[in-house]
């Protein structure tokens, strides 16, 4: 019998997997838009850090879900889900098949997957009392607190375990008891892209990104909102941050981008191992075998 949900397309995959330019060549032939998931490019000027898809190729295809907030304004998983579900709803309304991009594992999978956590805006006092704690303490407390959450996040991962903190301290309640899935009535198609020349990907991307002036962006920013905001800890700005201050020569600085990039994809794809179950794309041809499976699913 077939299915009388509408269809929805996702292309996921680790950082520099070169999911963007797939993505256009699949709208293109498609006639259809993008759906940006990923959780930096969500915010305004930047950029070159989070390899935003340039103004070229927004111009050649419709991306939505780029630039909502400034860094300084936190979006969380739940507030994004929000925002997105309404504009792939609109897609759907017009009879537009929504087409979701990102390496985001949690953005995304709370839209197609139904995931609500609770929705407890952010503490500037909590979070400038867990900063000062320092990371160790606040993995430790963590561990007291919800020791659930901390088997499903990597310790390296400062942000969520403030999240998790944050979130038991304002309703009493651990933040992985206060999770739950509802799943949108839509049709998934989850198509996966991995390379096996990722590692050679990500050297090239991160050498690209101080040649375009990831250093002179994270000047920009600082001047406008200091130099101790969150989203300027994450990899590429943490690095060009150093070689503002001096402590990292440019080519230390990519190096070490590549290495920080390195280790985060091979989080993604264990991400997509264990939570989604996607389609894997032939990498002999991509954009051909990506046309197949979607003309399968439609018809």
């Amino acid at each position: 019998m077939l299915s009388s949900k509408p269809l929805v397309i996702v292309l996921i995959g680790p950082t520099a997997s070169g999911k963007t330019e797939l993505a256009i060549d699949i709208a293109k032939y498609f006639n259809i838009h993008i759906h940006n998931v990923d959780s930096r490019q969500i915010y305004q000027y930047m950029d070159i850090g989070t390899a935003k898809p340039t103004q070229d190729q927004q111009k050649t295809i419709k991306h939505f879900l780029i630039d909502l907030e400034e860094p300084s304004i936190h979006l969380n998983a739940r507030q994004f889900q929000e925002i997105a579900t309404k504009s792939i709803n609109r897609e759907l309304n017009k009879k537009i098949i929504p087409f979701l991009v990102g390496g985001s594992g949690l953005y995304m999978n709370s839209i197609i997957k139904g995931f609500f956590s609770p929705d407890v805006p952010p503490q500037k006092a909590l979070r400038s009392q867990f900063e000062k704690l320092g990371h160790e303490k606040c993995w430790e407390l963590l561990k007291i607190c919800d020791p659930s959450l901390t088997k499903t996040i990597n310790y390296s991962d400062k942000v969520r375990i403030i999240r998790g903190l944050e979130v038991f301290y304002v309703t009493g309640q651990p933040m992985s008891s206060q999770k739950f899935q509802n799943p949108p009535p839509w049709k998934i198609l989850e198509l996966g892209l991995d390379r096996v020349d990722l590692k050679e990907r990500i050297f090239k991307r991160s050498k690209n990104m101080f040649k375009l002036g990831i250093i002179e962006e994270t000047k920009n920013i600082i001047n406008q909102y200091g130099p101790n905001l969150s989203l300027l800890k994450t990899i590429g700005y943490k690095q060009a941050q150093d070689v503002l201050k001096d402590n990292l020569t440019v080519e230390e600085a990519i190096e070490l981008t590549t290495l920080k990039t390195i280790q985060f994809a091979k989080r993604q794809k264990t991400w997509f191992r264990n939570k989604n179950n996607p389609i894997w794309l032939n990498n002999k041809n991509l954009l051909k075998d990506a046309i197949i499976k979607i003309e399968y699913a439609l018809s």
